[in-house]
C-alpha cells in the first residue's frame, strides 16, 4: 500500500510538470517566436563641453610678458571664456581675441617675474568625445618685441 501510494504521488507529481510545461512557450500575435536580429552596440559619437586647465611657468630675470598665443586644432572649438589666475590665485585682467584656431591673450599689465607662475581655464571647449589627443602650441611675446617666441605644447587626452 505505501508503494502504491508512492507510486502515485511520483506520476501525479511528473503529470503536473508535463502540463505546467506546455504553458511556457511565449508566443506573438501571428504564432512565431519572436528573435532579435543585429544586435550592435553603437560606438558613441558627439561632442561635449570640458574645462581644460594648464600651468605656465614665468622664468626669473626675464622680460615682462605681454601676450600669450595659444594655437589650437581645428578639431576642437574654444570660446572666449578664458581665465588666467597668477600663483596666489588671483585673476589677471586680460583681454581675448580669437581668430579661427588662435587665441590671442594680451595682458594690459605684463606679466613680470615676480609673478613665478600663471594658471591658463579654457573654461568652454567643445571637443569631440572620441579621437585623438588634443594639443595647444604655445607661444609669447614680450614687451618691446614683436616676435613670438615659442613656449611649448599643452596636450589633453580625451574624456
Amino acid at each position: 500500500m505505501k508503494r502504491t501510494l508512492l507510486y502515485a504521488a511520483v506520476c501525479s507529481v511528473a503529470t503536473a510538470a508535463l502540463i505546467c510545461t506546455g504553458y511556457a512557450n511565449a508566443k506573438t500575435d501571428n504564432n512565431k517566436v519572436a528573435s532579435i536580429e543585429n544586435n550592435i552596440r553603437s560606438i558613441p559619437t558627439g561632442w561635449q563641453l570640458v574645462k581644460l586647465a594648464f600651468q605656465l611657468h614665468i622664468p626669473k630675470n626675464g622680460k615682462a610678458l605681454s601676450q600669450l598665443i595659444i594655437d589650437a586644432r581645428s578639431t576642437v572649438a574654444v570660446s572666449n571664456d578664458i581665465d588666467v589666475l597668477d600663483d596666489k590665485g588671483q585673476k589677471i585682467k586680460i583681454n581675448i581675441s580669437l581668430e579661427s584656431e588662435r587665441i590671442i591673450i594680451d595682458f594690459p599689465e605684463p606679466v613680470t617675474s615676480s609673478t613665478t607662475k600663471l594658471q591658463i581655464n579654457l573654461n568652454k571647449v567643445l571637443q569631440p568625445i572620441l579621437g585623438s589627443t588634443s594639443s595647444y602650441h604655445l607661444s609669447g611675446k614680450v614687451v618691446g618685441s614683436d616676435v613670438e617666441i615659442p613656449i611649448g605644447e599643452a596636450q589633453f587626452s580625451p574624456f
